[in-house]
């Protein structure tokens, strides 16, 4: 027997899609999927997580893995976490059980555009709180495999830029323990005052 993978998207059907991702709330939205990444193209669900502020997601290797944009390699620490839009994610993979394809780590419903959450804006998810990032997060040649084409010139159209529908990057600002279901909150900053 075999088994049917979803077929890709074509740029009209993303495009179609496009009125739900902007009905993401402004605030309040909700951690919908948490994945952990313990070895390069290993992906593991989870009900609870703990980030921190040296490490990130804790078991997740982006402690172990390199940068191009870092002088010296290391790890980039303004993009511990890769944070997208669930509804995006749901539109590309098309099945819940390929969201962890997508090789981020949170999958939040909430609205991560410029307008809503630009650098410096903080974040409450459980009892952790994050920094969203001025790193562009953008889809690459993983993404395309996995999600075609269509999808990666969708999430990375010039003319979608600030809706960042590829995800956003954060840092760990306070540890804490997240879990599926928690509220995402903004919090005031100095950079990104409340809305």
């Amino acid at each position: 027997m075999t088994i049917a993978l979803p077929r890709h998207l074509t740029t009209a059907e993303l495009e179609a899609g496009l009125d739900d991702v902007r009905r993401s709330p402004a605030d309040g939205g909700v951690l919908e999927l948490i994945v952990r990444r313990p070895a390069v193209g290993v992906r593991e669900s989870l009900q609870e997580g703990e980030l921190d502020p040296v490490v990130g997601l804790v078991g997740d290797t982006w402690s172990k893995r390199t940068s191009r944009r870092t002088l010296d390699g290391s790890p980039h620490p303004e993009m511990q976490l890769n944070i997208m839009n669930a509804r995006v994610v749901a539109l590309v993979a098309q099945a819940r059980e390929r969201w962890p394809l997508a090789g981020d780590q949170l999958f939040v419903d909430m609205d991560l555009s410029d307008a809503n959450l630009p650098p410096g804006t903080r974040l409450r998810l459980g009892t952790a709180v994050v920094e969203v990032s001025a790193v562009p997060h953008t889809g690459c040649g993983k993404f395309t495999e996995r999600f075609g084409v269509d999808a990666t010139k969708f999430v990375n159209s010039i003319t979608h830029t600030h809706l960042h529908l590829r995800g956003i990057n954060a840092r760990v600002v306070t540890r804490g323990t997240i879990r599926v279901g928690d509220r995402v909150t903004k919090l005031a900053s100095e950079s990104a005052p409340p809305r």
